[in-house]
C-alpha cells in the first residue's frame, strides 16, 4: 500500500516490485500483465524473491523532516516547562555534553537504531555545535544505511546563546560548517550521497546577521540543503520582526537561506505573503504537530499551505515531540487539523469556534509522512513507482503483543491501512529496507 497522491491510497495486490542493484525500483508489475508469470518464475529461480504472507503488507519508508538528534536522551522529559526554561535549563546543557565524542557515539547509535526500527528510512537531523560529534552522527548513518541529512548547528549570538554552548566566533562556526560539508561527502561508503550535509542555523534569534549571511553563501557555494526553524512561536516570530523589521521568511530569503533545498521547521505563524514567498522559492515545511502542542501555542494551517501549493512533510521534532514514531506524527496531524476546524474554546459558540474546512484525513497524513516528505527534499522516495528508491517497511499485523488487530471478515484494505496508522507499534515493523537492502532489523521477510 502507498499514497502516490495526498488523496489517493493505492493497494497493489499480487504485484511484483523489481529493484535494481542500485536500490531503484525498475518495474511494478501486477498479475494482469502478460510479463507477470515470467518475471515471477525468473525471481524464484534466481532466489531473489521476497514474498509476503497473508498477515503482512508493505509500506513506503517514513520520512522524518525534523529531528534534534542530541535531544534523544531527554525524550519524554521536562515537557512541563516553558520553552525558555526547557532550552536553558535542560536542552542546552544536554547538547553541550556532545563535546564528549564517546557520549555522542553511544547516544547517536541508540537514536538511529530506534528510528530505523520504527520505520524511519529518511531523517533530517539537527546535531550540535560540535564538529566531531556531528561527524560521528553522519558516520553512523552511513554505517547503518539510513538516508540522512546531517547538520552542525550554528549559533553564535551571545545575547541569545549561553556562554558554555555557542560558537566561539562567527568565523569559527562558518569554518567548521564548511569542513563538515567536505568531510561528510567524503565518508567511505557514502559515494552515492545517501548521507548529505545540511546547512543548519538553529534559528534566527541564535545567529548574528554575519553568521546568517555566511551560511547563505556556503549553501550557494556548495549547493547544500538548508534547515532551520521558522515562525514557530509567538516569541520567536515577534523577536525577528523586532530585530530585523521583517518576518522569518523574509529574513531567510534576504540572507540567501530560502531555496528549493530549504526545510523550514514548524512555520506556524506564516502570513499569506510568507506562504507566497515560500511557494515561489519552492522551499519545504516540516510540520511537527505533536511538538506544536507543547511549545508553539498554535496549530499549523496545513490546509492553507497545501492550497497555496507549498511542499509540506512531517517531523517528529524529537525531543520537543515526545515520540520517535512517524506513525504518531500522522495521528497528530489528523487530531491537530480537527481541533483547528472545530476550535477548542467552549466559551465560544460552535459556529465561531474553529476554522472551517481545515481537517486532514489518514490518507493525506500518510502521504505527508512519505511522498510529501520526499517532495520537500526533492527526492524520489515515498512511493512504489519505477525510478523511486526502494525504501520500505514490512508490517506484520499478527505480531506478538500487537495493538493492531485485523478482522478479515470486517476490514477492507482501506480499513487495514487506517488501523495501521492508528495502531501500529514497533513490534509490527517486521523488516525495513533502504535502497533495496535490509537494514536495522534482526528479522527477515518470509
Amino acid at each position: 500500500m502507498h499514497t502516490p497522491g495526498a488523496s489517493n491510497l493505492q493497494v497493489l495486490r499480487d504485484t511484483l516490485i523489481a529493484v535494481d542493484r542500485n536500490g531503484i525500483i525498475s518495474s511494478v508489475t501486477n498479475a494482469d500483465s502478460q510479463h507477470y508469470t515470467a518475471l515471477l518464475q525468473q525471481a524464484e529461480n534466481s532466489h531473489q524473491l521476497t514474498s509476503l504472507t497473508d498477515t503482512q503488507f508493505m509500506l513506503p519508508g517514513m520520512v522524518d523532516l525534523h529531528i534534534h538528534a542530541p535531544q534523544w536522551p531527554q525524550l519524554g522529559k521536562n515537557l512541563h516547562l516553558p520553552l525558555q526554561d526547557w532550552l536553558m535549563d535542560c536542552t542546552f546543557p544536554l547538547e553541550a555534553k556532545y563535546a564528549d565524542t564517546e557520549f555522542a557515539d553511544t547516544m547517536y547509535r541508540s537514536l538511529v537504531d530506534t528510528l530505523i526500527s520504527n520505520g524511519t528510512t529518511s531523517a533530517v537531523y539537527f546535531a550540535t555545535i560540535h564538529r566531531q560529534a556531528t561527524q560521528i552522527l553522519a558516520d553512523i548513518c552511513v554505517e547503518k544505511g539510513q538516508r540522512a541529512w546531517v547538520g552542525r548547528v550554528a549559533m553564535d549570538d551571545p545575547d541569545q546563546c549561553p556562554d558554555y554552548y555557542r560558537d566561539q566566533s562567527t568565523r569559527t562556526g562558518l569554518a567548521q560548517t564548511e569542513q563538515l560539508i567536505h568531510s561528510i561527502r567524503a565518508i567511505p561508503g557514502n559515494e552515492n550521497g545517501r548521507v548529505q550535509p545540511i546547512i543548519t542555523p538553529r534559528f534566527i534569534p541564535a545567529c548574528t546577521d554575519d553568521m546568517l549571511q555566511g551560511l547563505g553563501k556556503l549553501a550557494s557555494r556548495y549547493n547544500c540543503p538548508i534547515q532551520t526553524h521558522c515562525s514557530e512561536s509567538d516569541w520567536e516570530h515577534q523577536y525577528v520582526i523586532d530585530r530585523l523589521g521583517k518576518t522569518d521568511t523574509e529574513a531567510l530569503r534576504d540572507f540567501g537561506l530560502l531555496t528549493r533545498k530549504t526545510v523550514l521547521a514548524h512555520s506556524n505563524l506564516l502570513t499569506d505573503t510568507d506562504m507566497d514567498t515560500i511557494a515561489a522559492h519552492q522551499s519545504g515545511i516540516a510540520h511537527c504537530p505533536l511538538s506544536n502542542n507543547y511549545f508553539a501555542g498554535c496549530v499549523f494551517p496545513l490546509r492553507a499551505a497545501l492550497d497555496k501549493g507549498l511542499n509540506v512533510g512531517l517531523g517528529t521534532d524529537i525531543s520537543g515531540g515526545p515520540s520517535a514514531s512517524m506513525f504518531d506524527s500522522c495521528k497528530h496531524v489528523i487530531s491537530a487539523s480537527r481541533m483547528l476546524e472545530s476550535g477548542t474554546n467552549p466559551d465560544l459558540a460552535a459556529n465561531q469556534r474553529g476554522v472551517p474546512d481545515t481537517r486532514s484525513d489518514f490518507i493525506e497524513a500518510f502521504y505527508l509522512a512519505t511522498a510529501g516528505g520526499g517532495q520537500v527534499l526533492d527526492q524520489n522516495i515515498g512511493k512504489f513507482e519505477p525510478g523511486y528508491h526502494f525504501d520500505a517497511l514490512l508490517v506484520e499485523t499478527n505480531a506478538s503483543g500487537s495493538n493492531l488487530q485485523v478482522f478479515a471478515a470486517l476490514d477492507s484494505d482501506e480499513d487495514i491501512f487506517q488501523k495501521t496508522l492508528y495502531g501500529v507499534t514497533r513490534a509490527n515493523i517486521h523488516s525495513v529496507w533502504i535502497d533495496g537492502k535490509p537494514v536495522g532489523t534482526s528479522q527477515q521477510a518470509t
